[in-house]
């Protein structure tokens, strides 16, 4: 029931303009989860993340476990692409990548433009995520959906070309000369 008085303070996410404000911030939305929410979901909601653990954790939600495994699935991928665009080798151990993950990957990589890519890498993600929208908007796991989405879409919005050239470049640099060796 308390799912039912959180998600109808909740505005919408669905059609909101990359230049549009946004219209919660995720501040705002883990306060009203504390509010309404019991203990363990508050918790679910404090440990959503876009980058999940090489290994997988185990969570009270199917939503959460699918979201993580579509992510952890989609950075092996990228590596492996990566490492195949630079002659060098990969191991991704016994996960089995669909094929839209590897071409997804082998289009991000092959993106001119790391700005470009993120974005591309972005829609992909939310694309990715509504796959995972429950059919019942007053459920625990649709505000975990909502926490997700939020998350992405405000990362979106950081995106700086300038600094993110910049960052790409420093990071690029330091695994080629294997300052850096993580893959994830």
């Amino acid at each position: 029931m308390a799912e039912y008085y959180l998600i109808s303070q909740l505005p919408s996410l669905d059609g909101i303009g990359d230049n549009m404000p946004m219209p919660i911030t995720e501040e705002r939305f883990l306060e009203l989860c504390r509010r309404f929410l019991k203990k363990k979901a508050q918790t679910e909601i404090e440990n959503l993340t876009l980058t999940p653990q090489k290994t997988p954790e185990r969570s009270g939600s199917a939503l959460i476990e699918a979201w993580n495994e579509g992510e952890r699935n989609l950075r092996l991928a990228l590596c492996k692409a990566r490492a195949d665009k630079m002659k060098k080798t990969f191991d991704i151990g016994n996960v089995v990548l669909p094929s839209e993950l590897t071409r997804v990957a082998s289009a991000a990589v092959d993106t001119e433009s790391p700005l470009e890519a993120e974005l591309f890498l972005a829609e992909h993600r939310l694309s990715f995520l509504e796959t995972l929208r429950p059919m019942d908007s007053f459920s625990e796991d649709f505000v975990f959906y909502y926490g997700l989405k939020l998350k992405l879409m405000q990362r979106k919005r950081q995106f700086d070309a300038t600094l993110g050239e910049a960052e790409y470049k420093n990071i690029y640099n330091s695994i080629l000369n294997g300052d850096r060796l993580e893959a994830i």
